[in-house]
């Protein structure tokens, strides 16, 4: 089961961020860049569980090769499928259903409420995800690439949900950007809340996938 859910996050931040950065208004001509970082980091967080696959394709080779586990073969393309139906519907609702706009306020960003609550606790969680995986297991210990990984986890993040709620994922940056004027005082409250949050559920789901590691 950990194996799967690890599978489900990663699979679920490449769609989710595919969907963000290619479906106007995305990120252009950086989208790939989005892309491929955020593909990037998950393996790196992910790789030393299930082997960072996220995509059925590359599970059916790796088994074809002798390296997956028969019985992970279907459970691994349920979990991928899984999570690329539900981040879908979230870039759906981040898109169209929630319209994900935000408005001037005397010369701040008043960001709508229920899209940047869902941005900020995604990538909130992504970032936490990638820092406690590369930077606190085991299974990545001694690795040199973790500073990168954390990084660019930012930059996808950035791209992919910038747009929605400003791209903090950080109670210390959303201080910083009311305070100068970026963002509206009155905005803060969904930074804390969402990013907070997104921190907690990432340990939560750490703790499962890695027990007391």
């Amino acid at each position: 089961m950990k194996k799967y859910l690890v599978e489900f996050i990663g699979t679920f931040f490449l769609v989710f961020t595919i969907g963000m950065t290619v479906l106007a208004p995305g990120a252009g001509a950086m989208a790939p860049l989005a892309i491929g970082s955020v593909l990037a980091v998950m393996i790196f967080a992910g790789g030393h569980v299930s082997g960072g696959h996220f995509n059925p394709a590359v599970t059916l080779g790796v088994w074809m090769r002798g390296r997956c586990e028969t019985g992970d073969v279907v459970p691994y393309m349920v979990a991928q499928s899984a999570a690329a139906i539900v981040a879908s519907f979230a870039v759906k609702a981040l898109k169209t259903g929630l319209v994900a706009k935000t408005a001037a306020l005397g010369g701040a960003m008043t960001p709508e409420i229920l899209p940047a609550l869902l941005a900020e606790f995604l990538f909130t969680f992504a970032l936490v995800w990638v820092v406690l995986n590369v930077a606190t297991a085991k299974g990545t210990a001694n690795n040199s690439f973790y500073g990168l990984a954390i990084g660019f986890t930012v930059l996808a993040g950035a791209y992919a949900v910038g747009g929605v709620s400003g791209g903090a994922f950080n109670p210390a940056v959303a201080l910083g950007i009311c305070t100068m004027g970026i963002v509206a005082w009155s905005s803060i409250w969904i930074y804390l809340v969402a990013n907070l949050a997104g921190g907690a559920v990432a340990a939560i789901a750490y703790k499962a996938v890695n027990g007391t590691d």
